[in-house]
């Protein structure tokens, strides 16, 4: 693995900035690993692509407000978003 395979692009507007009022509102893709399609749905539809013997993994990990700017030597600008890891639930 390398870090360019960690290299996309991403429009500002897909960015979640805040959470939803409604938290299970938020954005799912579903990929059907049989036809290799795509779905896209809602969080609160996360029981439908769930079959016996599946284990859901939740991530529960909080982005600290520390966006750091920059510019590389070429010109361009570059922004760092720090994170840390929280096991306490608690803001860090």
């Amino acid at each position: 693995m390398e870090l360019k395979d960690f290299d996309y692009f991403l429009p500002e507007d897909l960015i979640a900035r805040y959470p939803l009022p409604e938290r299970d509102s938020s954005r799912l893709m579903a990929l059907d690993r049989r036809t290799g399609g795509l779905e896209h749905g809602a969080f609160r539809d996360m029981g439908k692509y769930l079959r016996p013997g599946d284990v859901l993994v939740l991530n529960d990990t909080r982005v600290m407000p520390a966006r750091l700017p920059g510019r590389k030597s070429s010109g361009g600008k570059i922004e760092l978003l720090a994170c840390g890891k929280s096991g306490s639930g608690k803001e860090a």
